[in-house]
């Protein structure tokens, strides 16, 4: 059955009873449609492209139809035109060739005597142009720009920004009539002209300069829509036409934006509508938002600001959720810009923490951290406190962080420091990084005078929770390190200090080794913690015995470093004095900023997925965090693993200190290499001690510096050999002046697991700066990284990084490698493939 008009089609679809039937009959209608352009018939043919278009509109394919739009685009009768149109809109996009056809007839139409018609071209254009379109019609559009029908101007200033934005260079055209269109006294007219400028001057750098002087134009214009009395025609909710003001405020933002003559210019009307702005409705708080942005991107006066910041603590109040989000988003973007301002409404903010919407929550939550400073730390941390109590798991990696950090920075004094830190272990212990603890650790080593109240509270609470990790880690160092201040001075309480036994002391530490809660880490942490306690002489006979027969337990333990720590701290036992000298207490760490990064890792420490391998990332490629160091910025880059293998950059892992390498390491003390010796082990299997690495090991986080591991006693020569054969040095990368060597570090222990020193050298006469070196690996292997020891290469100079991946024994190592860096002010980035490593590097042979 073949339907005659688009009436009938319409009903016969909709009477389908079934997809099938629905299909059926437009494949069907389809094929009389085609049957029907071959007869030529012009009435028919206004009748099938509705048809057609109502068969696009469904799904189904209308691409035979193309050449009859154009055919009904040349008819002179308007309803034919206006349906050609609007199938060209439709079918055709500016990819097609077909398109070329359609220009002669946009030239003819835009040159019409019906306005209408001209309408109708110049919306086709506006949809369909390409950039050779573009280029074709330019002088006709520029030309309708000056024309008296004001239907026809704004429909022209529409089409001139699809031309500026197809071809950039051809703004230069529209710049005289754009200028005469922005004194348009028809508001239709002038939102298109304020929206074609505003393009030219995003465009292009010499138009933003041009239409500077029509600041004043634009000024005026704001005025008299402020000062305007009630307009029909133009009113929304009371203000008049909200959408142009809201145009006028952008461009006037674009344009004042570096020029300080220009933004004196807009401070008055600026203020006025700042002011005079109702903001009970929507479309006023629309308009005052747009204000606070102009206000805030422009020169303006002190007074202006904090205005614009006041409007912003205004917005906070509203109920309507989505303005105050927009305005805790704005707020987090100026807080730097003033922020006295901001700190006025420092009490709704904290409001905010309070809110049911987790989305404002979570701006509020940084925009208080950006509040923090020395005079109102104590109540700020403690709001945050209170709200950690309560915040959802996901808040409280950031929260723990950045409070620790505030506290780091900020404290009044090291008592209420402590106290903050020990209060976040125990609202939020097992979401701590590992940095945060290894600040607190050397916070407490370098606090004397405050080592007994530390132990005893961190004693006390351990007491009362075990299942709070970082707490547990916490707790077990320092009450190993200082058990005999605890002994002698008793735990130190509100009231009066309680007496506290060597018994009490090994009774809680062995309740945690055997918890539910105990993990990898945390055994490591409890078999050092009560060696040290043994070698205390406040330390009972006793207990003594009790802690060595615990060890003896952990000698055949299947965990191999808890077997392997378990085993050497025993052999420490039957060495005498020797035992006191290695066991005494670790003098104070040398006091560096915490590694300052973003908080990306959503992992807490100690994590043990990965099994003995923790200190790597789960199974994401991780990328160094940014980092400052000693208050220095650690250059890095985190987009190189997206667009590798397109997976989530994560923060690498710190050192087991909590600390970036010193950039100039000092050669270890020869106490250490006595302690190497006690267990018979190559110096070549401590990382940093006798490896050329200049940074740290990267080994499982331990909590003292003990050896690693341990290999049995070899012949002197397999000795002095092993470390030649393990440490052959690999070229990666040798070119734009630029050497990179690669040294792979196995060990026996520990197959599956290498650790890779980099080497930067410069190979010409010209130094190289900004050295940015990234790594990844597939994602059956997982990668760590150290922050480089210096980005600025000199001539004759080896700077260097350190590397540690983990890949599946026996399977080869390959990394992919980009450097970007700066040579003699030339910008260099380069990227390649490397697989150089021998055979069996992971099949742990050392």
């Amino acid at each position: 059955m073949v339907y005659h008009n688009l009436k009938a089609l319409i009903k016969g679809i909709r009477a389908c009873k079934t997809v099938a039937d629905e299909r059926a009959l437009i494949q069907q209608e389809s094929a009389a449609i085609r049957a029907s352009f071959r007869e030529e018939d012009s009435y028919a043919r206004h009748n099938n492209i509705a048809k057609l278009l109502y068969i696009h509109m469904l799904g189904s394919p209308a691409h035979f139809g193309q050449i009859e739009c154009l055919k009904l685009v040349a008819s002179p009768r308007f309803s034919d035109k206006r349906l050609g149109y609007l199938g060209i809109m439709l079918l055709l996009d500016e990819n097609q060739e077909v398109l070329t056809l359609v220009t002669n007839s946009l030239k003819n139409d835009m040159n019409h005597s019906n306005m209408y018609v001209v309408g109708l071209g110049l919306c086709t254009f506006a949809n369909i142009a390409s950039e050779e379109m573009s280029r074709d019609l330019a002088n006709e559009i520029e030309k309708l720009l000056g024309s008296s029908n004001t239907y026809i101007r704004k429909k022209a200033a529409l089409c001139a920004l699809r031309v500026i934005k197809k071809v950039p260079d051809l703004s230069d055209h529209f710049i005289s009539k754009a200028k005469n269109l922005l004194t348009d006294r028809n508001h239709g007219v002038l939102l298109a002209s304020i929206t074609l400028v505003t393009e030219m001057c995003q465009t292009d750098e010499a138009c933003l300069n041009e239409f500077r002087n029509a600041v004043p134009l634009l000024v005026r214009n704001l005025k008299a829509l402020v000062t305007t009395g009630y307009s029909p025609e133009h009113d929304v909710s009371g203000i008049t036409d909200p959408f142009l003001q809201v145009k006028v405020l952008r461009l006037m933002r674009l344009l004042g934006k570096g020029d300080a003559r220009a933004s004196e210019t807009m401070n008055d009307i600026l203020a006025q509508v700042a002011t005079n702005t109702d903001s009970s409705k929507n479309v006023g708080n629309s308009i005052l938002y747009e204000t606070v942005l102009t206000v805030l991107d422009i020169e303006a006066d002190t007074g202006l600001r904090v205005m614009a910041i006041n409007i912003l603590g205004k917005f906070l109040s509203n109920r309507d959720n989505n303005i105050r989000y927009v305005a805790l988003n704005t707020l987090n973007k100026v807080v730097g810009m003033d922020t006295n301002a901001v700190q006025r409404h420092r009490n709704i903010i904290l409001d905010c923490l309070r809110d049911g919407d987790i989305s404002i929550r979570r701006r509020a939550l940084e925009l208080s951290y950006a509040l923090i400073n020395e005079q109102n730390v104590r109540i700020l941390i403690r709001e945050l406190l209170a709200f950690l109590e309560v915040a959802d798991d996901e808040f409280k990696l950031g929260m723990t962080t950045q409070i620790s950090l505030a506290a780091e920075r900020f404290a009044p004094n090291k008592r209420w420091h402590i106290d903050t830190v020990l209060r976040v272990l125990k609202l939020a212990g097992n979401f701590v990084r590992e940095e945060i603890l290894s600040a607190f650790i050397r916070l407490v080593a370098h606090t004397p005078e405050l080592q007994a109240y530390t132990a005893s509270k961190l004693y006390t609470a351990l007491q009362a929770d075990i299942s709070q990790e970082s707490l547990t880690l916490a707790a077990v160092w320092v009450i190993g390190e200082y058990s005999e201040i605890l002994l002698e001075g008793g735990i130190i309480d509100e009231d009066q200090p309680r007496h506290a036994s060597d018994k009490d002391l090994l009774d809680l530490l062995l309740s945690t080794l055997d918890s539910p809660y105990a993990n990898y880490l945390s055994r490591q942490f409890v078999l050092a913690s009560i060696t040290k306690i043994a070698s205390r002489p406040t330390t009972g006979v006793e207990q003594q015995d009790r802690i060595a027969e615990v060890l003896a337990k952990y000698t055949t333990s299947p965990e191999l470093e808890l077997q392997q720590r378990a085993v050497e701290f025993a052999s420490l036992f039957t060495l005498g004095e020797l035992k006191g000298g290695v066991l005494e207490r670790m003098p104070p760490p040398e006091l560096k900023a915490t590694v300052m990064g973003v908080v990306s890792e959503n992992k807490p420490v100690g994590s043990t997925q990965g099994g003995k391998d923790a200190d790597l990332l789960g199974d994401e490629i991780p990328s160094a965090t940014p980092a400052l160091v000693n208050g220095q910025p650690v250059q890095n880059n985190q987009d190189l693993l997206l667009e590798i293998f397109g997976s989530t950059p994560a923060a690498a892992s710190p050192t087991p200190s909590g600390r970036a390498p010193s950039l100039s390491p000092q050669p270890q003390k020869n106490s250490v290499q006595d302690i190497l010796g006690l267990f018979d082990s190559s110096p070549s299997l401590a990382s940093g001690v006798a490896s050329p690495a200049p940074g740290p090991s990267t080994n499982s986080p331990s909590a003292f510096s003990l050896p690693q591991t341990q290999t049995p006693s070899r012949p002197p020569q397999q000795q002095a050999a092993a470390p030649a054969s393990r440490l052959a040095s690999y070229t990666a990368y040798d070119k734009n002046e630029l050497k990179i060597t690669l040294t792979p570090q196995t060990s026996a222990a520990r197959p599956g697991v290498v650790k890779i020193l980099a080497r930067f050298q410069v190979t010409g006469s010209t130094a190289i700066s900004g050295l940015n070196f990234q790594a990844a690996v597939p994602k059956s292997q997982q990668l760590q990284m150290l922050p480089m020891s210096n980005p600025d290469v000199q001539p004759g100079a080896t700077e260097t990084q350190q590397m540690q991946v983990i890949a599946p024994p026996g399977s080869l190592v390959r990394l992919r490698l980009r450097v970007s860096f700066t040579l003699a002010g030339r910008a260099v980035q380069d990227q390649v493939d490397f697989s150089g490593f021998p055979p069996g590097l992971t099949g742990g042979n050392s």
